[in-house]
């Protein structure tokens, strides 16, 4: 906190700013990570936290943007160490928040977004009830199956299991503070501005 003091002599004292977690969750192929582009793009003053999993990075990934590509032997050392705000393993793969970073960001006054799974946004609540969450729905279960199959990167057999992963998920949505449908991409996209900047 900063004391400043004024001409006639008075203090008064100034707050540190205070930042803000904000969680954005929802099944695979709900549109979460577009929708996470195009808030940043529109607003450079939010911080998105770039999480670290233990996936091979998919075609155009960058490596420290998109995420941080680490081993298995290292992703278990982090969570030893306890250096991580939540992890989870999905689909054979472990995604995690490295703790530090993000808790720099929010003591600085920052708005830090976090794009994570259902798992790790839980996790999350628990540990920083003061967090936005924000649920991501699909219009439909047969509109999510839709986009899934357009990625054109799942077997059948992994499809089917995101389909059912994602039945599971969406029943979990009314833990969150919000809910939003992604059926039309601009007013959902709205729906998570208002929520951030109100």
């Amino acid at each position: 906190m900063q004391v400043i003091t004024t001409k006639s002599g008075a203090t008064t004292k100034e707050c540190p700013p205070v930042g803000k977690l904000i969680i954005l969750t929802g099944p695979s192929g709900v549109g979460k990570g577009t929708l996470m582009r195009s808030l940043l793009q529109r607003h450079p003053e939010l911080h998105y936290s770039v999480s670290v999993t233990t996936r091979s990075p998919r075609p155009g990934e960058v490596e420290g943007k998109d995420y941080y590509f680490i081993s298995r032997r290292e992703f278990e050392q982090l969570v030893a160490a306890g250096e991580l705000l939540e992890w989870a393993e999905f689909a054979g793969n472990c995604y995690a928040t490295p703790q530090k970073a993000v808790m720099n960001q929010i003591r600085s006054g920052k708005r830090v977004m976090l794009e994570i799974e259902l798992k790790g946004a839980r996790q999350i609540r628990t540990s920083y009830p003061s967090a936005l969450s924000i649920f991501i729905l699909p219009p439909s279960i047969s509109e999510l199956e839709k986009r899934i199959r357009g990625r054109a990167q799942d077997s059948d057999e992994a499809i089917a299991r995101r389909l059912r992963h994602a039945q599971e998920e969406i029943s979990a949505a009314d833990e969150f503070d919000l809910q939003i449908v992604n059926d039309d991409f601009e007013s959902a996209l709205n729906s998570i501005e208002a929520a951030i900047f109100s």
